[in-house]
């Protein structure tokens, strides 16, 4: 068969031999390989009915259908092998040279809870640790991944675990998708009263899916209708089957609530570890590990929270955490304080890199800077072009004005801003699993941690998307622009919530049932103790108007520090008052919430039933 020719020039065939390019490369990485003019590969895909240029990322499929045309077979290169490669190109191993048996030490093993959304997971975890998750968090559902170690006597000996927070099961998967194998173990929370539920079985899949060994918390043992029995007999169905019944898993009863029984729930972790696995680690290499979570810290910079897999990151360690790197400024553990260094299994809050990791990022401390910077920009450029593949859309030259007429392929433009990366990531992957049929297509054309910005309004603006900010605010002038130039701009606070809007939308069933209408904002300039009253609020109506009687939520930094709120007071001078206009001062009391703070912005609201229309 003979070589193809465009325009007269005879382009080189090839015998079916492997050409391997990453995700994302353009028809000129193409040409590179196989020695040819990338405008002549160009004409190629023009006569396949594919308009593409030289320098453009396309996608795997575009990439193949090319290669089939020259008699090449195109191998794609997965991220992590890449990543393998370009470590190698440094002389870097990651996560497979451990040095000998003498050198690897016992190490923590590292748990993540998971089961569903109302069995007492954040529960659960709010008694491990002591402290109240509940209290801050919308719907007690735990948007934040975090990571804290927790210490437990077995056999009079202590020992610590490690305890990964995540989002639910989405996050739990993204991290895995990206080769981050994270957790040793997975505590699957079952409610007595409940049972199995779709969810517990989603979660359980996952855990199976990362073949890590399961505990069974057997939740809520309190409660009236509570049947511990009942769910050891539903969960042998799906292959987890109770050391009392002769099988391997162990089942501990509990009552987060209550606290019985916590310490039970941790000994049996303790114990299908040693018995399941072989959990050492070399301490003395360089330290390596995953970012399991990073956000924009308004006084500190980027900070990301750290799981140290192997070796000990220490203060001063130049390190790369996906495309972020810097150097290790200071390390704080999970109550606060300030350490030196960090060993094998344990998480730490790193400060003083670049900008914000992904969760699920590897990280790796290395010997200079310039190698550290080489890297991330390497990491940085290998996924924008994997990013701007997977954006472009094929639609073929026969059938592109046709589709166009018809109107036949509508997208739904997207952009995510939340406040941390992990919370961000999970809503990305739970919104592109949406499946609504061909006609319309979910397209994330920007996710970012931090407030939503006047340039992602600009952006919504050009491309008609939808803004949704999770957890965050709009700052500065971003609202009123959204306002001018018409972007729907949605707030919410659940992960569920805004995926089941999302889907109702695409679906063409959201019925309009009311909207959330902005009266006003004040800024709190100074603050006044009242015993009787608590703390009241000194402020200034930076726009519209404050009423009293109102819903409010206070934010701080951009960020949504509480929801609910109500304007139980409203004060002028020494009159109370019904209302305060834009520019006036005032007094307001946010009735038994005191947590406030100077700078903070009081943003009052209204819902008003919206039109159908």
């Amino acid at each position: 068969m003979q070589a193809p020719s465009v325009g007269g020039v005879m382009l080189p065939r090839g015998n079916g031999e492997s050409i391997r390019l990453s995700r994302g490369a353009s028809l000129t990485d193409f040409a590179e390989k196989i020695g040819a003019n990338p405008a002549s590969l160009v004409a190629v895909m023009m006569n396949l009915g594919e308009m593409v240029t030289a320098t453009q990322s396309v996608s795997d499929e575009t990439l193949q259908l090319l290669g089939g045309e020259m008699n090449y077979t195109v191998q794609i290169v997965s991220p992590e092998e890449e990543d393998r490669e370009l470590l190698e190109s440094f002389d870097i191993e990651f996560g497979e040279n451990e040095g000998g048996e003498e050198m690897l030490v016992a190490r923590p093993p590292v748990v993540t809870v998971m089961g569903h959304v109302d069995h007492g997971k954040t529960r659960l975890l709010d008694a491990i640790r002591k402290t109240n998750v509940v209290a801050g968090e919308a719907g007690g559902i735990t948007q934040h991944i975090g990571a804290y170690q927790v210490s437990t006597d077995v056999n009079d000996e202590e020992r610590k675990i490690t305890f990964i927070d995540t989002p639910g099961h989405e996050a739990f998967t993204a991290m895995r998708a990206r080769g981050a194998k994270s957790t040793d173990i997975a505590i699957l929370v079952v409610a007595a009263n409940d049972g199995v539920m779709p969810q517990t079985i989603e979660a359980l899949n996952h855990a199976k899916a990362a073949d890590v060994p399961i505990v069974v918390a057997v939740n809520k043992i309190d409660v009236e209708g509570a049947d511990p029995t009942k769910v050891r007999g539903q969960l042998t169905e799906f292959g987890l089957v109770a050391e009392e019944y002769g099988g391997d898993t162990m089942f501990v009863d509990i009552s987060a609530k209550q606290g019985l029984n916590i310490d039970k729930l941790l000994e049996a972790v303790v114990l299908t570890a040693d018995a399941a696995l072989d959990l050492r680690a070399n301490a003395e290499q360089d330290a390596q590990g995953i970012a399991i979570e990073a956000h924009l810290d308004r006084g500190r910079g980027a900070v990301a929270t750290v799981l140290v897999q192997r070796g000990t990151l220490r203060v001063g360690d130049t390190m790369v955490a996906g495309d972020a790197y810097g150097r290790v400024r200071a390390m704080l553990d999970d109550k606060g304080q300030n350490v030196e260094e960090a060993g094998p299994s344990t998480p730490v809050l790193v400060l003083g890199l670049t900008n914000v990791p992904g969760a699920g990022d590897n990280f790796l401390v290395v010997d200079e800077d310039r190698t550290a910077r080489q890297i991330a920009e390497k990491r940085a450029a290998r996924e924008r072009n994997a990013a701007f593949a997977k954006r472009t859309r094929r639609v073929s030259l026969e059938d592109l004005d046709k589709v166009l007429k018809a109107g036949l392929v509508q997208d739904l433009n997207i952009i995510i801003k939340g406040d941390a990366s992990g919370s961000v990531e999970a809503l990305e992957s739970s919104l592109l699993q949406l499946d609504v049929g061909e006609e319309v297509e979910i397209r994330i054309l920007h996710r970012g941690v931090g407030a939503v910005t006047e340039s992602d309004i600009n952006l919504a603006t050009g491309s008609d998307a939808i803004v949704i900010g999770f957890n965050v605010r709009a700052e500065g002038r971003a609202t009123q622009m959204a306002e001018r130039e018409g972007v729907d701009v949605r707030y919410y606070s659940v992960i569920y919530q805004a995926i089941e809007e999302i889907e109702a939308a695409l679906k063409g069933m959201l019925k309009p049932e009311y909207e959330e209408v902005e009266l006003g904002t004040a800024e709190i300039r100074e603050i006044f103790r009242s015993s009787k009253l608590g703390n009241i609020a000194g402020v200034l109506i930076r726009s519209g108007e404050v009423k009293r009687n109102t819903k409010a939520r206070l934010i701080r930094d951009g960020k949504v520090i509480a929801e609910e709120l109500n304007i139980v007071g409203l004060r002028r001078f020494k009159d109370d008052v019904t209302e305060i206009r834009e520019g006036f001062e005032g007094g307001i009391n946010l009735g038994n919430f005191n947590d406030i703070k100077i700078d903070d912005v009081i943003a009052t609201y209204e819902m008003r039933e919206k039109p159908r229309g």
